[in-house]
């Protein structure tokens, strides 16, 4: 690999990201969100007409009470300026276990009665209680599985990808991506070790993390992140910074990533040759860079571009997919990006769909760019994935010059 950029990004193309929707919304949802998820299903499961013995009823209405107020204050003590972890893990899984609950009540209670309606089964209390327990057990089943998807080591994820541009030589480069790792509360310095001994198997030419390495900052999680340091590739291992980052003292992220060997790809490129031909890695910080307020960070194309040859074809590392629209516009060949995490509990994929142009996968952008979306190697927040699989993914590159090998 040959670094040809400059790591100071040249001057010139400033973009300020525009505030999106989603981020709009985001305003209100401290407020509205602990209401919703969790009197939407006390009123479900308890009080539309189960008629619970008095005990029964008294008691459930306070554990929802409970949730609805401890909820919020966990998360504040967890993820305040304090960082209490143990906090952080209690609120953070009263979050998804509320999320999923508040899914299955809604359904539950307006497709389940529904059906048991049309089909005459029971009387109106047989019904509602049947919907209760129904709401509970699914509830429990995914919580339970989505709480081992999480905790596991991602399965790969092999796909080719074929580039227009791409030369001979190249053909059959091995690019590993992960990306969303979350270091956080719970301590994962042992899955941390799994993943990158999975990673070390795949024997790839090139590692990509495209960034939100962990929830803290570089000091406070940096025995989970230490065995990055253990990654190997043939050619090169390269660093992006994604959004949480800067919520955690960004530039210690990209000191400690270098210090572990890697190469921050701050607004700037590298170059990958391989039998004659020659690749551009390229790398942008986070598009919310700039509105941190850290010096010298922002998300900035043209400077990671800066001195290469246009001709050449482009591998870009973006920790978000939207940032492919400037992509597509500068005629980017493949963007490897994650932030999504596949929505990570269903059915959040549509908030994060939204904000974002691809939920997961290959998508192809104006003439000819790709797009590949990670769903995550690890989990944010709720220790729970559910019908959204964490991955290491492993893109093999493919020239049209040659036939595809198997």
């Amino acid at each position: 690999m040959t670094d040809t950029s400059n790591t100071r990004p040249a001057r010139g193309e400033t973009q300020v990201p525009r505030q999106s929707r989603l981020h709009r919304l985001m305003r209100y949802i401290p407020v509205i969100a602990p209401v919703l998820l969790w009197a939407v299903p006390c009123w479900v499961l308890l009080h539309s007409g189960q008629h619970w013995p008095l005990p029964v009823t008294l008691v459930g209405t306070a554990l929802f009470a409970l949730g609805l107020v401890g909820m919020p204050l966990a998360m504040v003590r967890g993820h305040g300026r304090r960082q209490h972890d143990r906090a952080a893990i209690i609120g953070d899984t009263l979050l998804g276990a509320s999320w999923v609950l508040f899914t299955w009540s809604v359904l539950a209670g307006v497709l389940l009665r529904a059906a048991l309606t049309m089909t005459g089964v029971g009387q109106s209390q047989d019904r509602a209680r049947i919907v209760t327990w129904a709401a509970l057990g699914v509830t429990a089943a995914l919580l339970a599985w989505g709480y081992a998807e999480a905790r596991r080591v991602p399965r790969v994820r092999r796909l080719d990808v074929r580039l227009q541009r791409l030369g001979a030589g190249l053909d059959g480069t091995r690019v590993v991506l992960i990306t969303d790792t979350h270091y956080g509360p719970l301590d994962r310095a042992r899955w941390s070790a799994r993943v990158c001994e999975t990673v070390n198997a795949l024997e790839a030419d090139l590692v990509c993390h495209t960034g939100d390495i962990a929830d803290g900052t570089a000091q406070r999680r940096r025995a989970q992140a230490l065995p990055l340091g253990t990654v190997r590739a043939t050619r090169a291992r390269v660093y992006v910074t994604g959004n949480h980052e800067y919520y955690s003292e960004a530039q210690g992220w990209v000191d400690l990533m270098d210090e572990l060997g890697w190469e921050p790809l701050r607004n700037r490129h590298l170059l990958l040759e391989r039998g004659g031909d020659t690749l551009v890695v390229a790398g942008v910080d986070d598009v919310t860079a700039e509105s941190s307020g850290l010096a010298g960070h922002r998300a900035h194309l043209a400077g990671a571009l800066n001195g290469a040859d246009p001709n050449l074809p482009v591998l870009l590392l973006a920790h978000q997919p939207k940032f492919v629209d400037r992509a597509a516009a500068d005629g980017i060949d493949l963007q490897l990006s994650g932030h999504t995490h596949g929505g990570q509990i269903w059915p959040f994929h549509h908030l994060v769909g939204i904000d974002q142009p691809a939920l997961a996968g290959l998508s192809h952008h104006g003439a000819r760019t790709l797009l590949y979306t990670s769903r995550g190697t690890g989990f944010w927040g709720p220790p729970f994935r559910v019908f959204a699989p964490s991955e290491i993914t492993l893109l093999v590159l493919r020239s049209p010059h040659l036939p595809t090998s198997p």
